[in-house]
């Protein structure tokens, strides 16, 4: 895979986390990119049952 395009910040990983670091590097301006396997998944919470992730069950 191969892109042109050119980031300022790039972010791979889309969990929880991920999510709002792209977004908080959007917000300030930047010219961001977020990079994930499954879209699917994007910003699930399953490893922190505590705050009522998926984990909780």
């Amino acid at each position: 895979m191969q892109f042109t395009e050119e980031f300022e910040v790039v972010v791979v990983g889309a969990g929880h986390a991920g999510c709002e670091a792209a977004m908080a590097a959007a917000r300030m301006g930047l010219k961001t990119a977020l990079f994930t396997l499954n879209v699917d998944l994007i910003a699930q919470m399953s490893c922190n049952p505590a705050v009522g992730g998926i984990a909780k069950g």
